[in-house]
């Protein structure tokens, strides 16, 4: 009986997808003189709620053109809207706004496409220690982290001193490749006091559990805190598990004017990691052994918020302006 439902279920919203909604739209737009494009462009601001409602248009259109519309190359977005507007009998000219919202939203979604490429791309690059320019990169992030602590030696223990978990960083990219290293390096470089300041807390004793001088006798690796640069590139599996899952296009979308590219995506992933700082201090977790618990309860929220058509995670990257709370 169960399945009967199901299968009925399906095949009234087959139905209506098909011919109710089809046959509405029609009528609406007999009524308005508009179709739904323009309903959405001209009834809606721009930002996420404007392109969602665009790509799930384009996406439902029984048009091949309009279909295959979310997937045209970029320097092609303007051609497919002419295309779009002589299929849809729109007159360019009387409707010049039409033409320019079209061209935002459909940069945005090809925008989002195209970054989650060029970020599968960088995380399926693995760190390379006899490439230079990889080199290059990890001990310029050590300098931004520590600028007044020369390294003894690119195998050393000081790596723990900014999160990693042994003496060589390398083995600890395996998992984002140098999707993690971008991140990291991009948040010391680009909101340095920011990130000072959270590598500061991460390695602080909590006070309730240990004394100064016994916390002086620990080494990096056991700080009560957590470990900088490993949750780094665990937050930057959160970004990229957002991004590829679609559901980080709501923030993208209010906060690109156009298409959204790997700048976007990193100051998201530096936001990401201030806002799980707060959290952490929040839940006040016994000891780095409750991290997935913590990180899960984190994803989470960050996913309701979401949610929210309107919602932008950092609309100016603001980043360093946010108060952070001492561990």
């Amino acid at each position: 009986m169960k399945h009967f439902l199901r299968v009925l279920t399906q095949l009234l919203v087959f139905l209506y997808c098909k011919c109710l909604w089809r046959g509405l739209k029609f009528v609406i737009r007999k009524l308005t003189g508009r179709c739904e494009l323009q309903r959405i462009c001209y009834n809606n601001k721009p930002g996420a709620r404007r392109t969602l409602k665009i790509e799930s248009s384009l996406k439902c259109s029984k048009h091949e053109l309009l279909q295959s519309a979310i997937n045209v190359h970029p320097d092609s977005v303007e051609k497919t809207i002419d295309d779009i507007m002589f299929l849809k009998k729109i007159n360019p000219d009387t409707n010049p706004q039409l033409g320019i919202s079209l061209q935002a939203c459909l940069l945005q979604i090809v925008g989002y496409r195209n970054l989650v490429v060029e970020v599968e791309k960088l995380r399926r690059e693995p760190y390379d220690c006899e490439n230079p320019a990889h080199e290059e990169m990890l001990m310029k992030l050590w300098k931004e982290l520590r600028p007044d602590s020369p390294l003894s030696g690119r195998i050393s223990k000081q790596w723990c001193e900014i999160g990693f978990q042994g003496n060589d960083p390398k083995t600890d990219f395996r998992g984002m490749g140098l999707l993690g290293l971008h991140n990291l390096l991009y948040f010391a470089e680009h909101d340095k006091a920011t990130a000072l300041q959270v590598l500061h807390d991460s390695l602080q004793p909590k006070h309730s559990k240990m004394s100064k001088a016994e916390w002086d006798k620990k080494t990096f690796d056991k700080a009560i805190g957590y470990s900088f640069a490993i949750v780094g590139i665990n937050i930057t599996d959160l970004a990229y598990s957002l991004l590829v899952s679609g559901a980080l296009n709501t923030h993208l979308y209010n906060v690109a004017p156009e298409m959204p590219s790997l700048v976007h995506f990193q100051q998201t992933f530096c936001y990401l990691m201030q806002e799980f700082h707060r959290f952490w201090t929040e839940e006040d977790p016994c000891d780095i052994m409750e991290f997935n618990r913590v990180r899960t309860k984190f994803h989470k929220r960050v996913l309701k918020q979401l949610k929210n058509p309107d919602m932008a995670l950092c609309p100016h990257f603001t980043a360093s302006d946010l108060h952070l709370v001492n561990l």
